[in-house]
Parts: structure tokens; sequence; C-alpha cells
């Protein structure tokens, strides 16, 4: 016995059989294995195929390194049972590549033995055929597609003439299968659509390809449906012309809830009045023909006065019915093109295009106040309008309708039927202040303000006797700023007390890393907002702040508080300062003579100081009313026993006449201007020096001065 005669299986042979030629060069694969099935030989077609040469396969069994996870177990079964009964057999088989990836083949294994003349075991030829069975994988994919699909599908030739159709179709448009073979897709029409569109339609298809919109068809019970459908032309490669695939659905329900759902979310259930959504929509697009036309709109916020109350009396039902018939009335009375909308339960917005009084819409108070006779009862509604203007209040849509409301929240605080124009310029105003405040928030968050120190001089030896501190703001884009950029917006804000803690924090801080340093006898000065000060809670802050730095003199604090400023109540606002005097602190009247109630101040509040406002230091040299003022605070001053202290003194000539007055002190850039705090201690260091050697200069000439006196004297003698 011996095994047939293949390349490479026997290093003598010399010639190949023609049988054997065939197997080593067919495309197909072609194995030979033993009776135990093991590799003997591969063809070359084989090696290609697996990625595998036959060195590294010989001996081992195909089942080894063909088979992966996707080859059917049954399969497998199968092949062992017919070689074990070594009976021929073919399969299609899923097997694997040295990449491990999956391919097909058709095999065949016949058996070989005594009868063939050889050595017993198997020939296999295996052929691939991958595209096959993707074709087929294809085909099935397709076939249940069509069958499955919830879209109706429907196959037509060239000439439009039904070959196919699936059992959605039939579901849809109530035709069987055989009755539309054979038959033209224009049973289907329900005569809506002209021929101009079904023109289109045609063109489209021998333009491009393809078509998809909507149609009205109806279906064989002569109901009218609306599909959104999909007309695909193609040609195969058969050379039997074109053919058309048409798929639908019938989107009738999906239409009507769609038409629902717009009035349900544009329009108010109730009055079928526009709601606020749409509403806006309508405004946005009459603000734009306004604009062209350079006409003006008025945007009119109407909110019903007292309605709760004509539902509590006569209940919900008469209180929609009136809102039925003001909806009428507004709808009918107004021109063809204002807007009528419902925004809430008894709110309504009204855009006027061309209003009949230019200056009042007053008469849409007259519609509201008609009287209304519902089940016998007689209903007088009245009406608070807010107004605003377009172009004048140049914003948008929605801000339009925003202002407007604001301006109607104004109208129902003054009282009942009335109407309020709202202000585009004072809006502005208080959209900045509430910028500002944000910023000035976000400032103080991120710790970008700073306290200034200006120094306050004792006039009769020139003394350093305290600093106030002013507050500075490092802003990110702007700069450094003064107070008077940032501090009018926080006066009365949410901002005005948290601002105020901040500085005396800061304030008491800074005065205790002084006296860390050796400058035991300095004080500090710290302006106190109106409102701050009018909290009770502010004593408990100063208590906790007078806690937390045990080992400042209470005496060295001074707070300013301003005597410009509305002190609603001045009783409150003295038994604030009578505490603060208790716990030891110096009490300042600031920018004193500026207010209406000065003497009133001095008189009640509980000071140790007043502090001429800068206003009357300046023009005191030039202006003798300014100096009679002057010297009339300081007079009144000097009866109630207060200390005086001069702001704006920027000139010796300003500093000599106040000091000839009889002035205590002074500030002011003809001292210093305000500086860093870690700017303060060199320049106190500076000045006393400075102070030290004055002194010393006036000992001397004064010495001078006596010892020549003296010389005279004894001369004369």
């Amino acid at each position: 016995m011996k095994y047939p005669q293949f390349p490479n299986l026997s290093d003598n042979s010399q010639h190949l059989s023609g049988i054997a030629l065939v197997a080593a060069l067919s495309q197909n694969t072609a194995l030979l294995l033993d009776e135990n099935a093991r590799i003997v030989w591969a063809n070359t077609a084989f090696e290609k195929i697996a990625g595998r040469s036959l060195a590294s396969v010989k001996g081992a069994r195909p089942a080894e390194f063909l088979y992966g996870p996707g080859t059917d177990i049954n399969s497998i079964r199968f092949i062992r049972r017919r070689m074990l009964q070594r009976t021929q057999f073919d399969i299609d088989l899923q097997v694997y590549n040295s990449d491990k990836h999956p391919f097909w083949v058709h095999c065949q294994c016949i058996p070989v033995g005594e009868i063939e003349g050889v050595t017993p075991g198997f020939i296999i030829i295996q052929s691939d055929i991958s595209a096959t069975k993707a074709a087929q994988r294809s085909l099935r994919i397709a076939d249940s597609m069509f069958e499955q699909s919830r879209e109706g599908i429907l196959i037509t030739d060239e000439n439009n003439v039904i070959l196919d159709a699936n059992p959605a179709f039939s579901q849809i448009t109530g035709y069987y299968h055989d009755e539309v073979i054979g038959q033209n897709p224009r049973i289907l029409s329900s005569g809506r659509q002209s021929a101009d569109y079904y023109q289109t339609l045609w063109n489209a298809l021998l333009t491009r390809g393809y078509w998809r919109g909507e149609v009205w068809n109806r279906r064989k019970n002569g109901e009218e449906y609306l599909e959104f459908l999909s007309i695909q032309r193609v040609k195969l490669s058969d050379g039997n012309g074109y053919y058309h695939i048409a798929s639908f659905s019938d989107i009738t329900a999906l239409k009507n809830h769609a038409k629902d759902l717009e009035r349900a979310t544009h329009y108010d259930t109730l009055t079928g009045l526009p709601n606020r959504q749409l509403a806006s929509q309508r405004l946005e697009a009459a603000c734009l023909h306004a604009a062209m036309q350079q006409r003006q709109l008025w945007i009119v916020s109407m909110d019903l006065d007292g309605f709760k109350a004509i539902n509590h009396q006569h209940g919900a039902n008469i209180g929609d019915r009136a809102l039925r018939i003001l909806s009428e009335r507004l709808a009918s009375q107004l021109p063809p093109g204002d807007i009528v909308a419902r925004v809430g339960g008894d709110e309504f917005l009204l855009v006027i295009q061309r209003p009949r009084d230019e200056n009042s819409c007053q008469y849409l108070l007259d519609i509201v106040r008609e009287s209304m006779i519902i089940n016998g009862d007689t209903l007088k509604l009245s009406a608070s309008l807010g107004v605003t203007r377009y172009p004048e209040d140049n914003t948008d849509a929605e801000g339009l309708i925003r202002h407007a409301d604001q301006a109607m929240y104004l109208a129902k605080e003054k009282g009942r039927n009335l109407i309020h124009q709202f202000d585009p310029l004072l809006n502005e105003h208080l959209q900045k202040r509430r910028d500002q405040l944000t910023d000035i928030s976000r400032g103080l968050a991120q710790n970008e303000f700073e306290l200034f120190y200006q120094p306050q001089i004792r006039l009769n030896d020139n003394a350093l006797i305290g600093l106030e501190a002013l507050i500075r703001w490092h802003h990110p884009e702007r700069g450094l700023l003064l107070p008077g950029a940032f501090l009018p917006d926080v006066e009365n804000s949410h901002l005005d007390v948290p601002l105020g803690k901040w500085v005396i924090h800061r304030a008491l801080e800074t005065l205790q890393g002084w006296r860390k340093q050796g400058f035991d006898d300095i004080g500090v000065s710290i302006n106190v907002s109106a409102t701050f000060l009018s909290d009770w809670r502010f004593l408990e802050f100063i208590a906790a702040e007078l806690g937390r730095f045990p080992d400042l003199p209470a005496h060295l604090i001074t707070l300013e508080v301003l005597e410009s400023s509305a002190l609603d109540d001045i009783h409150q606002v003295r038994q604030m300062l009578d505490c603060c005097r208790e716990l030891g602190l110096t009490l300042a009247l600031d920018d004193f003579g500026t207010g209406f109630s000065s003497l009133t101040y001095m008189r009640t509040l509980p000071v140790n100081m007043i502090k001429i406002d800068r206003s009357f230091v300046s023009g005191m040299l030039d202006n003798p009313n300014d100096k009679a003022i002057v010297e009339s605070i300081l007079f009144l001053c000097q009866r109630f026993d207060l200390n005086v202290l001069a702001e704006g003194v920027e000139t010796p000539e300003q500093a000599d006449m106040l000091k000839t007055l009889g002035c205590d002190g002074i500030q002011g850039f003809g001292v210093a201007r305000p500086m860093a705090s870690d700017t303060v201690l060199p320049w106190v260091q500076r000045w006393q020096q400075w102070q030290q050697w004055q002194q010393w200069q006036q000992w001397q000439q004064k010495n001078q001065s006596l010892t020549t006196h003296i010389a005279a004297i004894n001369t004369a003698r």
C-alpha cells in the first residue's frame, strides 16, 4: 500500500499524475489525511486560504486549528460520525484562518484505501463559499425586512406596474396582495395632489433617483390618509430596466396629534386666545414689521383687579365665563393685526400696532369696565395696565413683555384701574446697578478690595491723631477704583452690610498689626453707612469684633456717621450710638453742614467729633459765605464741647486759617494722600521726625528771641 503521489509527499517523486496535478493547482483547498484524520499533505490553495504552511500543520487534525467559536457544533458532530463510519459526505462549514478571521467552505470528504490501492485515509476538498453565504444572508435579511416591516413597501417596474407588496401595505391600504399585483399605484390616489405635484415627483426620480415627501392617498374603504412616502429608482445588473421601490408610513394620527399638540402648546384652552409662547413669537414678527415701516408698537400687560374675589364670590365657572367674554370683547374691538393673548389666570398681553390715542391706553380700560350680565348677575371688572413702547424700548420680544409686566406691577402698587408707562432709561440705570452689584459681590469674594489710609493731623502741634480708612477696589478690568465709582450703588443694597463688615474687620486687623510693631497711639476712623448702623445686628457685630481684638483700646477706633445720610429713625440711631460709646468707641459726624438736620444731629447724637465737609473748606478763602459757615460750625462745636476736624485741606493757607479760627485738626491732600497699609508706618516715622525737628526749631527761635530781649533790656540800663 502507498499514498497517492502528491508534491512534497515523497522526496523521490519524479512525476505527477494528472489527478495529483489538478489537486496541486486547484483554487480549492485539498487535504490528504491519514486514517487517524491527521494531515499528511495540503495543497498551495489551502496554505494561502488558511494562512498556514504544510510544515506547520502536518500531523495535526484540521479540527485543531480550523474550528472556532462560530463553527456549528452539530456540524462538527456530523463530520466526526461520518469519518468514523468512513463514509463520503459533504457539508457547509464555518472555519477560521490563522488570523482568527471566519470564512465559509463547502467541504467534501472522500475516504480512500485498499480499493484505490493506497494507504487508508481521507481526501478533503474545500471550496470558499463566503461570498455566497453573505449574499444568502443579505437576501434573508432583505426578505425578513420586506415581510416584517411596519412600513408599507411597494415594488413597481419601469412602467409603474406593481410587482410586489408586503403585508404592511395591505394593513395600511386595505388591499390584499393579489388585488394590486399588475395594477398601477394610482388606484390609491385621493385626488388631493395636483398633476404638477406628481410631475415634480417624477422629475425628481428621473434626475436624482429618489423622492421623499407627504402624499394624501385613499384606502380601499374610501378613507383618506396621509403618508410619508419615499421612492427609490434602482437598476439591477440583469438588464431588465428600472424598478421603483416605494416605502411609506401612515402619519395621519401623528399629524392630527401634532395639530392638537400645536394648539395646546400655543393657545389658551379656556379662551382660545394665543398663549404667552405664541404671543412672544408674533410680537417678534410685529417688531420686525414695525421697524421696516418705522412705526411704533405698544406692548400692554393687563392684569384684572381683584379677580380672585369674583371667583370666590360667584364661583370659578362664572369667573371662567367672564374671562371668555372679556377675551371676545378685546379680540373683536381691537383692530385686525393687534395681538390679544391670555398669558395667565387673569393676565392678558396686548400688542397694539395703531393706538387710538397716542398718549394713553384709556380705551382699553373702558373695554374692561363694560358691564357683564352672567346668570342674572352684573359683573364689573377693572384692570391695571403696564405699557412699554417699541422702538423706544429697543429690546427683544421677551424683554418687551418683561418690561410691560414690570410696569403693570407698579400700576397695581399705585391702586386699581391705572396705567403705568415703562421708562427704558430708568430701567437701564437699574440694570447697570444690578450688574455693578453682581460685580462687587464677585470682587468681595475674590478679595479685590483694599483699605487705604489718610492721616489726620492736630493743628496746634502737628501731631498725628489718626488715619481714616478709605476703601479702594482693584478691578481686574477697570483698574484701581475710588469709592465714588461703586459705593453709591452699594448704598441701601443687600451688599451694604457685608461690605461694611469687611471694612471694619480689615481696619481693626490692620490697626492691631501696627500696634504689634510698636505704634501704640495710632487711631483709625471707619465710615459706617446709615443702613448698617440702623441694623440692631450692628452692635452684635461690633462687640464680636472688639472681642476678636482684645488688645485694641476702643477709644482709638472712631466710627464716622455720614451726616447727609437719610437716617429714618433718629431715636434708634441715638440709641445705637449710645451703646457704641458704652463700648468705649469714639464717634464722629462726617460731612457736617451738608444735610438739612445738621443742628438737630449736633444736639441729639452722642458724637465726640464733627468733621467739616470739604466743600466749605475749599471755598472759605475766596467765598465769605463758606468762611462764615466754617466759623459758625467751629463756634457751635466749642459751645457743645466737640472736637472739629476739617476735611479736604490742600494748601498751607487753608490750614493757617483753620488754625486761626480754632479748628482742632485737618485732613486732606495738603497733609498726605490716602496710602496703602504697608506704606503707612514709614510715612508715620518720617512725619514724627519732621514734627520733632519743627518743635526743636520753634524752641530755638523762642530761646533766641528771649536772649535778644534780655540783652536789649540790659543795654537800656
